[in-house]
């Protein structure tokens, strides 16, 4: 399953390309504000503060129009600006939990750690890792978040967390990869100036990744004694297969000499 995410995952950035850089503009725009926020904690260290909160929040409600496009993308369909905004108004509770974890998370690695490492005890020490791997379990969760959102609408905001969590453990080792995937998708996106792949690409690559996901889920709910270690990836996959194609990086750059 992992090479196909691999190739699933880029042709369909490939695919958006243009509606990616447009999403992404939109991500760079919070993120100066997010930046400007910061630069305010000189003057006035509460407005500052309040600041970075609201615009977390701004990120957190783009993100969910952003995420049902891109889980249209997963889906091989084109959503255009509707999609984006229906995304936001049917997960006005999604966003705001999302806001509250995502404040939560950038509070844990940006301000708590570092205040217990500070004591520079034993006891802030051990805190400090405690809290480390809370705000590690909880970024594995949040690459899950949207994406099972969008897969099951239905759950409530806590409930899509739970299953977030569910899924981190039940696929560590590709949780693992995909949060590899994920650095290097950030790290592409640095040199690219975040136009592309940048966060409209990570959450096309979550939302692939759940899409995929679920083929193992649907397969073992009806065959509840299958064996998990061994899933037949060929034949639950075939569909999709068909639908990406016997597409290259060759016949993507030089079409005409297919």
């Amino acid at each position: 399953m992992t090479g196909f995410f691999i190739k699933k995952a880029f042709f369909d950035g490939w695919d958006n390309l243009i509606s990616m850089v447009v999403h992404n503009l939109g991500f760079l725009l919070i993120l100066l504000a997010f930046m400007g926020s910061m630069s305010l904690m000189e003057i006035h260290g509460i407005l500052s503060v309040v600041a970075m909160i609201l615009t977390v929040g701004l990120f957190a409600f783009f993100t969910a129009g952003t995420s049902a496009s891109t889980w249209a993308y997963a889906k091989y369909e084109r959503p255009g600006w509707e999609g984006f905004k229906h995304g936001i108004r049917d997960s006005w509770r999604h966003s705001l939990f999302y806001w509250l974890l995502s404040v939560l998370d950038v509070s844990l690695i940006l301000f708590v750690i570092p205040f217990y490492l500070s004591y520079g005890n034993a006891v802030g020490t051990l805190l400090s890792v405690i809290l480390f791997w809370l705000f590690m379990g909880l970024s594995f969760a949040l690459l899950y978040y949207w994406a099972l959102f969008r897969a099951m609408p239905g759950d409530r905001p806590a409930k899509t967390l739970k299953k977030s969590f569910l899924i981190v453990f039940d696929n560590l080792f590709f949780t693992l990869f995909l949060a590899v995937y994920q650095i290097v998708n950030f790290l592409l996106s640095a040199l690219l100036a975040g136009l592309a792949p940048g966060v409209t690409g990570m959450l096309l690559a979550s939302s692939d990744a759940v899409k995929l996901m679920m083929y193992k889920y649907d397969y073992l709910e009806k065959e509840p004694e299958a064996d998990r270690k061994h899933i037949p990836w060929d034949e639950l996959l075939y569909e999709e297969r068909e639908s990406v194609g016997h597409r290259s990086l060759k016949n993507m750059i030089f079409p005409w000499k297919d």
